[in-house]
């Protein structure tokens, strides 16, 4: 394997366990450090994650653990708890792309991006989604059962669906049916009576004012119940032990894993080996993960260059290429909002659609765009889509993407620090710096037309050549794949 097929491998194991890799590290590749590279890819940071806080969240315990029954509260008291979940949860979703963008352990984050979107949910909680985000990223590569069951109990996920209101002799079917569909065993692996039945064993599972599980004893139903050819008393830890035992759960959760981080279409027979691997290992997802990123299938040429970023993969890349001082930090949710995906607002339970969803003619010339934008203080010349009210604080229905755009301005103010970037092209010959930076910024560099890039790069200074050649490849279509 040539020295740059190896840098196309780094390449393409960094983009997907992560969000691309350092231009300095890809520039002094030696073969001899892959076995070093791949274990700090697996293992990063060893401490466990710093959860992610904003101060609004304790302005909304407040709130919900206010002594004054709701109905007497004031129109300014909701109006001020409606401002502290707006403004917490622009500050949330910041955070989180900071630490994207940051962190020493970029796999952990990916995977908590990927459990994100899987656990899809959307509710206008700062405390309740922190709290969700926690759980998350605690245990995006820990054990699956154990973070379905923190998910299964999270505040979050109860209120969006709707199981605060599941109880005896009235059950609410909507969260004992998407934990079976989407979160675990998918469609076809049981039935309508089976969603009926576990819905009936959630009954009673909840949360107090202070935002924290709870069982309601006097509403579950404590009758007998049978589920997937099981028959017993069963509560919700029941029913979640249950699924668990099921191969499907293991090849559901495996299969989505692999359209995320393999291909949009995986290979059966991958998936079925890996399940298989997952379910033996008791669900360890980081076992899962070394054997997906270890096999000879993910680097296979169908699987390399083949998946189109999402935009937060897209933004956070490009933030950990060339870092980036926003003037006005919001900014980042007007780019998320065009390219439409912005992080705890999912377009419905099923989460993103991802792959060709996320490219029309629009969005391709936005994406485009992008680094010019953000690089090179470029104008905003698209209207984002209607943003949720309580991400523009304008709580208005009229026109609030208009309104958020004039608050943060249509030219991105934006410092960049580009000396650790250029510092990594420092020794590299002129005449070899179109190679080596596609080499650095593609997973496949061999598409790049290195003369049509030199012909338009700005030949100024030394500096300049570097800056413009790296923008003209990061505006390339081939920068949005991965």
């Amino acid at each position: 394997m040539s020295v740059r097929d190896e840098k196309a491998k780094v390449q393409h194991l960094s983009w997907r366990a992560g969000f691309g890799a350092e231009p300095a590290y890809i520039n002094k590749w030696d073969h001899k450090n892959w076995n070093h590279f791949f274990r700090k890819v697996m293992k990063g940071g060893e401490k466990a994650p710093k959860p992610i806080t904003v101060p609004e969240s304790e302005d909304v315990l407040k709130y919900m653990t206010e002594s004054i029954p709701y109905k007497k509260r004031t129109a300014e008291m909701k109006k001020e708890n409606q401002m502290a979940n707006g403004t917490g949860m622009r500050n949330l979703i910041l955070s989180w792309i900071d630490e994207m963008a940051a962190t020493d352990h970029p796999l952990r984050e990916k995977m908590a991006f990927f459990w994100h979107g899987h656990f899809a949910c959307r509710i206008n909680n700062v405390l309740f989604n922190q709290r969700m985000l926690d759980v998350i990223r605690q245990n995006a590569l820990g054990n699956f059962g154990d973070l379905l069951f923190g998910i299964s109990k999270s505040p979050a996920m109860l209120q969006f669906l709707n199981n605060q209101e599941n109880r005896k002799q009235h059950a609410n079917e909507n969260f004992g049916r998407e934990v079976m569909e989407l979160f675990t065993m998918g469609i076809g692996n049981y039935t309508e009576e089976d969603v009926k039945q576990g819905s009936r064993a959630f009954t009673g599972w909840g949360y107090n004012k202070e935002g924290e599980f709870v069982f309601r004893k006097n509403q579950h139903d404590d009758g007998v119940k049978t589920f997937l050819g099981k028959t017993g008393n069963f509560n919700g830890n029941d029913i979640l032990n249950i699924i668990l035992e099921q191969k499907a759960t293991a090849h559901h959760v495996t299969d989505k894993i692999c359209r995320f981080f393999v291909n949009d279409h995986p290979d059966p027979d991958m998936v079925n080996d890996l399940s298989a691997k997952l379910y033996e290992n008791n669900y360890d997802i980081s076992s899962l993960m070394e054997s997906l990123f270890k096999s000879a299938e993910f680097y296979k040429p169908e699987n390399t260059g083949n998946l189109i970023k999402s935009p937060v993969e897209l933004l956070v890349g490009m933030r950990r290429t060339i870092p980036v001082d926003f003037g006005k930090e919001q900014v980042q949710i007007l780019l998320q909002r065009i390219m439409d995906q912005v992080p705890f607002y999912p377009p419905n339970v099923g989460g993103w659609p991802g792959g060709k969803d996320w490219i029309d003619s629009s969005t391709l010339l936005f994406r485009m765009r992008l680094p010019q934008i953000i690089y090179y203080s470029g104008e905003i010349t698209v209207r984002p889509k209607d943003m949720p009210d309580e991400l523009t604080n304008t709580y208005t229905k009229k026109n609030p993407s208009d309104e958020f755009v004039r608050n943060f301005a249509r030219r991105v103010d934006a410092t960049v620090n580009w000396d650790s970037y250029l510092d990594s092209f420092k020794d590299i010959p002129e005449d070899q710096l179109p190679t080596t930076i596609a080499d650095a910024l593609l997973t496949d560099a061999q598409k790049a037309d290195s003369a049509l890039l030199n012909k338009f790069a700005d030949h100024s200074s030394t500096e300049n050549y570097i800056k413009s050649l790296s923008i003209d490849i990061m505006s390339s279509p081939e920068y949005q794949l991965c």
